[in-house]
Formats: C-alpha cells, sequence, structure tokens
C-alpha cells in the first residue's frame, strides 16, 4: 500500500494558509464561499470562528490556522469558507474552514506523494496524508477527518445546531 492508502490519481482542492500550500481531497468538498458574516459563538474552542446559515442550516466555521497553531486568519478579498464534510463515528458533519484563498484543483498521482514527515512522537501528524509534489513545491494533503478529534467535532457540532 502506497502513502496512507493513496494507491490512485485524485484530484485535491489547493489552498493557501499563511505562504503554506495545503490541499483537500475534491470529495470531501461540497462548495466554496465567499467569506461571510461568521456569528460568533460563546463558550467555544479558540479555532471556532463563529456559525454561518448556509441555506437555511447551521454550519460551524473553523479557523485552520488556529488549529495548526498559525497566528489567526486576516480578512482579504481573497479569503473564503471551503465547505467540507467530516465523518465522525460515521455520521457526516458539515464544518466550513477559512482560507487565505483557494488555489486551483490539482491531480497528483501516487508517485507524487512522499509520506507525512516523522516529527518525533510529541507532534500528531496523522492529520497529513502526505506531501504532494508539483513544480518544485510542496502541497500538504490534509486528511480533513483527522484534523479534528472526536471530543473537538462534538463540541463544534454541538454550538452549530443551536
Amino acid at each position: 500500500m502506497s502513502v496512507s492508502g493513496i494507491t490512485e490519481t485524485v484530484q485535491y482542492l489547493t489552498f493557501k494558509l499563511g505562504e503554506e500550500i495545503f490541499s483537500l481531497d475534491v470529495a470531501k468538498v461540497r462548495e466554496i464561499l465567499e467569506y461571510t458574516n461568521i456569528t460568533k459563538v460563546p463558550q467555544t474552542p479558540d479555532f471556532m470562528c463563529g456559525v454561518i446559515n448556509l441555506r437555511g442550516s447551521v454550519v460551524p466555521v473553523i479557523d485552520l490556522r488556529l488549529k495548526f497553531g498559525m497566528p489567526a486568519t486576516e480578512r482579504t478579498v481573497n479569503t473564503c469558507i471551503i465547505v467540507v464534510e467530516v465523518q465522525m463515528e460515521n455520521e457526516d458533519i458539515v464544518l466550513g474552514t477559512l482560507a487565505d484563498s483557494v488555489q486551483e484543483v490539482v491531480e497528483l498521482e501516487p508517485e507524487q506523494i512522499e509520506p507525512a514527515p516523522q516529527i518525533g512522537t510529541r507532534l500528531n501528524t496523522e492529520f497529513i496524508r502526505g506531501m504532494g509534489k508539483q513544480d518544485g513545491n510542496f502541497i500538504i494533503i490534509l486528511d480533513i477527518d483527522k484534523v479534528f478529534s472526536n471530543e473537538e467535532l462534538e463540541t463544534v457540532q454541538g454550538h452549530g445546531s443551536l
């Protein structure tokens, strides 16, 4: 088996957080929205910005930069919300994730993907499916189902069903 089970060509949506390029399997992406008004919810984790109204549904919005220990997302003309489906105990949860900008959809062959770096035992890199290589640059391929713990998703989901 190749890197984290990647055995065929997959399309990834690439986006920027700071200077780094990240990507998600397009099968996990529902839609991309322009930045919209986010309603703050009290007593939520730092990485949760609040909720948005998406065609009558309450959708929690997460700042991945904060989740990854980066400075908070600064709102610019390119800031957007990537709406994704995350698996939690065989249930799909819809989340919005802030991105500094969406780049493009790319196809990566299994041979273009290296294993995630092993950075000691104290840092959890389980949410990184691999490191894609394209045009001399690395693309960090996220496994969105593993970015958040079940406890974090339960907290976020609880606020998304206000």
